[in-house]
């Protein structure tokens, strides 16, 4: 009777765990679980200046780094022409905003200017060189916290040259030297002019130096839509109509373009520094959100 009642108990357990998994194997599979596909990060987006020439008219140049710098906008890459080449070396040499805009004040035109009567009246630039190197510690270009470049014109072809190594004075000599108020500046066995003859606002130079996002800076002068009576005149509103046409077609290569509202100053107002500065500051105030936009659509597009 016990040995009946062991083997039902065992016959009973059988059955049981025969029908748990019965219905175990009736339940449909669970659902499959639905997981995002990997997306691509947002690309780093590196952003390089490019400093335009205008004599004087650079030194608002210093009020759109003010903004820039205010708004959190980091420069990592930086090029210049002329009066942009000088803003440019001591930016990328380590100075921010308010050290430029110090030294900016603080400058005398006699500080720069060495005339050399035996070459016709024409500025040396030795001054202005050694300026440059005393501002920025001596140091070479390659040495500078921020990849920088400074573009000139060689005299004999006309090609473009970006100085991005070496001697920084004499690099941003040989962007600076205006045809005709400057002399040529002797490097190596070539002469070098001023860049601005070709490359008015260096936004190539700039992405040469890796950047992906160029925010391009115009202060150079243009045509004033009157006719030029004298032939001084004549010849100088060629000169501007024909820059103009050539920054054009370099600017459209930039990502963004700040155009300072300083057309009555003068290549020589250096006395209007200040308000050069002030519509620096207001031009690329009026361009953050439009900045903005674009830094954070080329992050998203990743590339």
């Amino acid at each position: 009777m016990n040995s009946f009642f062991k083997f039902g108990l065992k016959i009973s357990s059988t059955i049981a765990i025969l029908g748990l998994l019965s219905a175990c194997n009736s339940n449909p599979p669970p659902p499959p679980i639905a997981t995002p596909s990997p997306t691509k990060p947002p690309a780093q987006v590196k952003v390089g200046l490019a400093l335009g020439g205008g004599a004087a008219k650079g030194f608002a140049h210093i009020g759109v780094i003010k903004m820039l710098e205010a708004n959190g906008i980091k420069v990592e890459v930086v090029s210049g022409t002329s009066a942009g080449s000088v803003v440019g070396a001591m930016y990328a040499s380590g100075m921010d905003a308010f050290a430029l805009q110090e030294r900016a004040f603080s400058l005398d035109e006699s500080q720069i200017r060495d005339v050399n009567l035996l070459g016709g009246g024409l500025v040396k630039g030795q001054k202005l060189q050694d300026y440059v190197n005393q501002l920025v510690g001596n140091k070479s270009i390659q040495q500078f916290p921020k990849p920088f470049s400074a573009v000139a014109t060689e005299l004999e072809t006309g090609n473009r040259v970006a100085f991005n190594r070496g001697n920084a004075g004499q690099a941003v000599r040989a962007s600076s030297s205006i045809p005709g108020v400057f002399m040529p500046v002797l490097i190596g066995n070539k002469k070098f002019v001023d860049g601005g003859v070709v490359s008015p606002v260096p936004v190539d130079s700039a992405r040469e130096l890796g950047a992906n996002f160029v925010i391009a800076v115009d202060i150079s002068s243009k045509a004033t839509g009157t006719a030029a009576t004298s032939a001084l005149g004549i010849m100088n509103q060629a000169v501007v109509i024909m820059g103009q046409k050539l920054g054009e077609q370099e600017l459209a290569r930039a990502d963004i373009v700040i155009r300072p509202k300083i057309g009555k100053i003068g290549a020589a107002d250096f006395d209007m520094k200040n308000v050069a500065i002030l519509e620096g500051e207001k031009a690329a105030l009026a361009m953050l959100p439009l900045i903005r936009q674009k830094m954070a659509e080329k992050a998203l597009a990743g590339k």
